[in-house]
C-alpha cells in the first residue's frame, strides 16, 4: 500500500475518541492526512492529539453527537472552514446492545438507530457535496450483524442492515461521479463497545462477554481500513469467521438460524451455570467468615 496516498488528505472519523476510530486517527496522522475527530467527550478527544500527530495544526477536535443533525451539520462546517476539504468521511461511531426484542423498552432500538444509522445519514448529506469535489471515499463501519441477524441484538442488526442497505444505494446513485463508497465490515475487534452495549432498560452493559485479548485488534482493523481505501474498495468483510458466517448465511439461511440459536443457547447455559458457580462460592466464603 502507498501510504502516500494519504498525504494531506483531509479525513473526519466519527467515534475518534477511542477503538477503531482512535486507532484510524493514529493510523492517518502518521501517514500525513488532516485528522478531524469526532466525538461526545471532546476532552478525551484533545487528550489524543500527540498521539495523531506531531503537528496540531493538522488535528481538529470537534464535540458531535452523531446523533442530532445540528452536530453533524456543524462538524463537517468545522472542517471545510479549517482545511477547505474533506476527501475522506469515516462513519464509525456507534453503539451496540445486548437485550431480548420482548424485554426491551423501545427507546434503545431508537437510540441505536439514532447514533448508528441516523448518525451515518447526517454525516454523509453534510459531507457529500464535498466528497463529489474530490471524488472522494465514505465509510461505513458496519459489522457481521449487519449480514447476519443475532439474537438480543434487534436494535444492533437493524441499524447496521440499515447502513449497508444506504450506503449500497449511495454507490448505484453515484457510480459515474467517482465517489467511493466502501462499506466496512469487522468482525469482533478489542473495543469498549460491548461493555458499554445498551441492555433493556438502557443501562450500560458494563462488562464484556468475550476474552477481548483474543480478538481483532483496532489497530490491525485501521491498517486494513486504510488498505481498502487506498484500492477503492466497495466492501471489505473482515476475519476468516466473518467471511464464513456471511458466505453461510446467504447459501444457507436456514441452517445458520439453527446454528446460531444452538450456539447462543450454549452460551446462556454456560453463562448461567458460571453466575450460579458464583453465587454459591460467595455464600461459602460468607459462610467461613
Amino acid at each position: 500500500m502507498d501510504k502516500n496516498c494519504f498525504q494531506n488528505k483531509v479525513i473526519i472519523i466519527t467515534g475518534a475518541s477511542s477503538g477503531i476510530g482512535l486507532a484510524s486517527a493514529r493510523l492517518f496522522g502518521s501517514y500525513g492526512a488532516k485528522v478531524v475527530m469526532a466525538a461526545r467527550h471532546l476532552d478525551k478527544l484533545e487528550a489524543e492529539v500527540p498521539s495523531v500527530s506531531p503537528n496540531p495544526d493538522n488535528v481538529l477536535c470537534v464535540k458531535t453527537d452523531v446523533s442530532k443533525e445540528e452536530d453533524c451539520k456543524a462538524l463537517i462546517e468545522k472542517t471545510v472552514e479549517r482545511f477547505g476539504r474533506i476527501d475522506i468521511l469515516v462513519n464509525n461511531a456507534g453503539i451496540s446492545m445486548r437485550a431480548m426484542f420482548k424485554d426491551l423498552d423501545l427507546s434503545v432500538i431508537k437510540s441505536l438507530m439514532d447514533v448508528n444509522f441516523w448518525g451515518t445519514v447526517y454525516c454523509t448529506k453534510f459531507a457529500l457535496p464535498y466528497l463529489l469535489q474530490s471524488k472522494g471515499s465514505v465509510v461505513g463501519v458496519i459489522s457481521i450483524a449487519g449480514y447476519s441477524a443475532l439474537p438480543a441484538r434487534t436494535g444492533y442488526s437493524s441499524s447496521k442492515y440499515a447502513i449497508r442497505g444506504f450506503l449500497d444505494t449511495l454507490r448505484i446513485e453515484h457510480l459515474k461521479d467517482g465517489l467511493n463508497v466502501l462499506v466496512f465490515a469487522p468482525g469482533y475487534t478489542a473495543s469498549n463497545v460491548r461493555n458499554a452495549a445498551l441492555t433493556a432498560d438502557g443501562s450500560a452493559q458494563g462488562e464484556t462477554p468475550l476474552d477481548e485479548g483474543k480478538l481483532m485488534s483496532a489497530e490491525e482493523c485501521a491498517e486494513l481500513l486504510a488498505k481498502a481505501l487506498a484500492k477503492r474498495k466497495s466492501e471489505v468483510i473482515l476475519t476468516a469467521l466473518g467471511k464464513l458466517t456471511v458466505l453461510a448465511h446467504r447459501l444457507f439461511p436456514r441452517l445458520m438460524v439453527l446454528l446460531i440459536v444452538s450456539v447462543t443457547g450454549k452460551k446462556k447455559k454456560s453463562s448461567s451455570a458460571e453466575k450460579k458457580t458464583a453465587r454459591s462460592n460467595s455464600r461459602r466464603a460468607a459462610t467461613l467468615t
